[in-house]
């Protein structure tokens, strides 16, 4: 790929995470159950540095790992940011409820996963978590699945893939949310009123906490109508900006991103 390549962020070599750790059996999840994790300089006695939580995209293949999120996440570590970049399980291994269990269990271990690398962390704080295209759908699906306790402090996708009905009528991804819930709205009604997200927000259910999309309007990946009508969240359209330069640190968005993030 050459640099012009909007794409070339996803195999762009990056500094590796300061800790790998497990946070599910191997036996069921293999490399899927890792999650990097990236510390910050702290140099206050006290400070308490805020965590993210980062979720990648890849239209839930299996092709597509966290790794393609590292750039992004060193950036952050840079600015401050306590970074947890978690694999899960997608593609062939579970299938769409595998991948929302896990969303399930790393939120529920997020504080143990913390403690054992960052003890001076505040683990029960609430946390930032981002995801970008498939990973945005997971990171507004983390909040709308909580409760109140759970929540995190804030959601910012990056030109998730919010609606599935939609998604899967204009076959994103060549068939993504096909091969994600096993067909259509109306022959697996039962996975789309757990798994899509627009639908959920459009029949009442909420995040229960402040939720920022950056989109951009020159996607063709993820196009913006991809979010048009969503409830309960705020949707931001960045003019000229494509489907990678929302989680590239050299990218005229990036500053977007930050910014929307606190």
């Amino acid at each position: 790929m050459s640099s012009a390549d909007p794409s070339a962020v996803l195999t762009r070599r990056a500094e590796p995470p300061d800790a790998v750790l497990r946070w599910a059996d191997a036996s069921t999840h293999g490399d899927d159950g890792l999650a990097d994790v990236y510390l910050p300089e702290i140099s206050g006695k006290g400070q308490q540095p805020p965590v993210v939580v980062a979720l990648h995209g890849g239209f839930w293949r299996q092709e597509y790992d966290r790794r393609h999120l590292r750039p992004m996440a060193v950036a952050l570590r840079t600015l401050g940011r306590v970074v947890v970049l978690p694999e899960y399980r997608r593609g062939r291994r579970g299938g769409w409820a595998a991948t929302l269990d896990d969303v399930r269990a790393l939120r529920v271990g997020l504080p143990g996963l913390l403690a054992a690398v960052a003890p001076r962390i505040d683990a029960g704080a609430p946390v930032s978590v981002v995801g970008h295209s498939a990973g945005g759908h997971l990171a507004l699906w983390w909040a709308l699945d909580a409760g109140p306790p759970a929540r995190p402090g804030r959601v910012l996708a990056l030109a998730p893939v919010a609606d599935l009905a939609r998604a899967h009528a204009d076959q994103l991804g060549a068939g993504a949310v096909t091969r994600l819930l096993g067909g259509s709205p109306d022959r697996v009604p039962e996975a789309y009123a757990v798994a899509d997200v627009a639908a959920r927000l459009r029949s009442g259910d909420r995040l229960g906490c402040p939720a920022v999309i950056l989109h951009g309007s020159a996607d063709v990946d993820v196009p913006v109508a991809a979010v048009e009508g969503l409830v309960g969240v705020q949707v931001e359209v960045l003019d000229g900006v494509e489907h990678y330069g929302l989680i590239d640190p050299h990218s005229p968005a990036w500053h977007a991103v930050v910014s929307r993030l606190g």
